[in-house]
């Protein structure tokens, strides 16, 4: 696909990752989504935009299908009492609206602001959807490119298992 005006697949092209676009109807959430879990191939993600008491901002991506546990989540990245952050904090910090999340917004975090937690199920897959920053569209790339892309960016992600494990894992 060629990157045109968009700077997101512009930034893809210039680290060398190879991406697939599909167009589809809004997707505000994970039920909106099933209905094209046949249709585009690799794991659909969801993305989970939160803030601690802290004012720590967080940003956990992790299999569609799959229920966080918020206080695994909490304990295993040492947060303090996560709740879902307001769209005005999600605006300020990732320039994408409500629906739109993903980690492919953390183009937009030039204050490098939000820690990144990946499921560690989403390693186990070849390839993950995501939101190319607006939520009517799911871009397609190799995981290990998803990895490329956040280190390029200088986020160091925490994996872990976000349903309930509590064996705390580290940044890899």
């Amino acid at each position: 696909m060629s990157s045109g005006l968009n700077p997101l697949y512009a930034y893809l092209d210039q680290l060398g990752i190879a991406y697939s676009t599909v167009e589809h109807p809004p997707m505000f959430t994970a039920d909106d989504a099933r209905e094209w879990l046949g249709k585009i191939p690799g794991l659909h993600c969801k993305n989970l935009f939160m803030k601690d008491k802290k004012g720590g901002i967080w940003l956990a991506v992790l299999p569609l299908d799959k229920r966080a546990h918020l206080g695994a989540i909490e304990k295993q990245s040492g947060s303090a009492r996560l709740s879902f952050g307001r769209s005005e904090i999600l605006r300020e910090v990732l320039g994408v609206a409500p629906g739109s999340v993903t980690p492919f917004a953390l183009i937009n975090d030039t204050a490098r602001r939000v820690r990144v937690i990946l499921d560690a199920e989403l390693l186990q897959s070849e390839s993950v959807n995501l939101h190319p920053l607006r939520n009517d569209a799911s871009t397609t790339i190799k995981t290990a490119d998803l990895l490329l892309f956040l280190k390029s960016l200088g986020y160091s992600p925490l994996i872990f298992d976000c349903a309930g494990s509590c064996d705390a894992g580290r940044e890899k």
